[in-house]
């Protein structure tokens, strides 16, 4: 019987062990830079909003804009849209766009969630993760503030707070 013990224990300290070593290993050897280095020019993409909108980042040109990444399940992210939804009323008409960029999720949670939170800036659905690769995004939330002629001026992850966004808002506006 003690044996038995033994040899489950010895077991189960293994695999503990290889799951330790291979998360070490994953983490130590990922790809952890910036994709989009500040001063560069922000990639441009083309995505459809949640009204059926086309949005091409290059048609922004000679306006500031404010780029989310977010999903419906990430607590920050929900803290930060009523936020970014008041500071796009007051910037949209003074040069500054926002286009958020929901992470691979379905129209219906999105539209659900813009609904209960009564948000009406564009939205639109990465469904293939290709602008979040092209991005490198990890984690969410994720903002990229892009300035009138199309360079990325600032990278920011974390929930942002209100009075965040504003300094945000007028860093980019033109």
């Amino acid at each position: 019987m003690k044996k038995r013990r033994l040899v489950i224990r010895s077991i189960i300290l293994l695999l503990l062990g290889s799951a330790v070593v291979y998360s070490l290993y994953a983490n130590l050897t990922r790809d952890t830079k910036q994709k989009v280095a500040i001063g560069s020019e922000a990639p441009d993409f083309a995505l459809v909003d949640m009204q059926g909108n086309k949005h091409q980042l290059s048609d922004y040109r000679g306006q500031g804009v404010f780029l989310n990444f977010w999903g419906t399940w990430c607590p920050p992210c929900k803290k930060e849209m009523p936020y970014i939804n008041n500071q796009y009323h007051q910037y949209k008409d003074k040069g500054v766009q926002v286009l958020t960029v929901d992470i691979q999720e379905s129209e219906l949670a999105v539209n659900q969630f813009a609904d209960r939170l009564k948000l009406d800036f564009p939205i639109m659905i990465d469904t293939d993760k290709e602008v979040m690769n092209t991005y490198g995004i990890d984690p969410l939330p994720a903002t990229f503030l892009i300035d009138k002629n199309g360079k990325v001026v600032k990278y920011y992850t974390g929930e942002l707070t209100e009075d965040k966004i504003r300094e945000f808002m007028e860093k980019i506006k033109p």
